[in-house]
Order: structure tokens, then sequence, then C-alpha cells
């Protein structure tokens, strides 16, 4: 494969953890609850910095953060937590950590109180893949009305790291919206996917 394939430009080919990831995981449809919290989890450790930062740190950040488990991390104490950014495998920030802890709570309030995640997601799309018609990724939006909506809401509910282009960004990635590049052949098997 060269660098002339139809692939979306954002996935170079020399960049085999970027490709793999834009191959088998970018844009697939996720109906797991708890796969889904964990996704929006490592977008919003993403503020600030590049999706390829993630990807490289992310199975650092799934072991020290208990394989996000949000009823493990919900117990987290601040000193556990101090504990974490001693981890340079993973994004020492504070407010990111703390954020991660207090997300899980809401998590967890919201299935306790019988309000499934994965349905309270997906219900901002109407329950199936938007896609995208996209010719260049550049063209895709970075924030949508209803990302916007999404974000007030979870941020109403107490979830932290949530903005408009957190939540779109992290819709692409979990196939409720199909941002691949019209010629990507991965369009087409997100389209036909169920």
């Amino acid at each position: 494969m060269s660098d002339e394939t139809p692939y979306c430009g954002w996935a170079p080919v020399s960049d085999k953890l970027y490709r793999d990831y834009h191959d088998t995981e970018w844009g697939v449809p996720e109906h797991d609850p708890r796969a889904l919290w964990e996704k929006l989890q490592l977008d919003g450790m993403q503020a600030g910095l590049s999706w390829i930062t993630i990807l490289r740190k992310r199975e650092s950040i799934r072991e020290e953060f208990d394989g996000f488990d949000p009823e493990r991390l919900a117990r987290w104490t601040p000193k556990r937590a101090a504990k974490a950014m001693e981890n340079p495998g993973i994004i020492r920030s504070p407010k990111k950590i703390d954020a991660v802890i207090g997300n899980a709570q809401v998590y967890l309030a919201m299935m306790e109180s019988g309000e499934d995640f994965a349905d309270y997601c997906w219900g901002w799309v109407g329950g199936k893949t938007v896609h995208g018609k996209w010719k260049n990724f550049r063209e895709a939006p970075t924030f949508t009305d209803w990302s916007a909506q999404m974000s007030k809401d979870l941020k109403k509910r107490g979830f932290k790291f949530v903005g408009p282009t957190i939540v779109y960004a992290w819709a692409q990635a979990v196939g409720m919206v199909n941002d691949h590049e019209l010629s990507c052949p991965r369009h087409r098997e997100v389209r036909n996917t169920r």
C-alpha cells in the first residue's frame, strides 16, 4: 500500500499504529455502554493534545485506570489519584484524572437510575450512524448542533471534558458518525456494519 491509496489522509500509511486504528476501529459503531464511556474518557484526555499521543499511551492509560472499570474508578481516593500522577505512561493532568473519577460516578448514577448509557448516546443521532459525504477529511465539521446540545446535557449531568468538539470527535470514533472520506474503502465498510 502506498501513500497514493484512497484511504483517509489523516491516517498515514507510514504510521502503523494510526493506520491500524483507522482500518479497524475508527468509525465502527460501538454499542457497549462501558466501551462508549471509556472512549469518551480517552477523547477527554486528548484535549489540547494530538490523538496519536493518546493512541501511543492508550494501553498504559487503561492499565493505570483499572481497565476503565467505572465502579473501581468511582472509588478512587485523592491518594490513588496522586499515585496515578507518578505514571509517565499516562496523561498526567490532575484535572483530567479527577474528571475521569467524577465521570465514572456520573456514568454509574445514570446506569443505576435505569438509563442505559448506550441508548442515551445513540439517541442523539436517532439510533443510527450519520454518514458524512466528505471528499477530504478536512471538510468534516469539528462539532455540530447536536454535539453542542449533547455536550451541554453531559455537563449538566456532571461530566467534565465533554465540550462540543470532544463529543463530535468521540462520535466519529465510536461510529455514531461515519466521517471516513467517500473514497476511503472504510466509508463503505462502516456503512455496511450493523
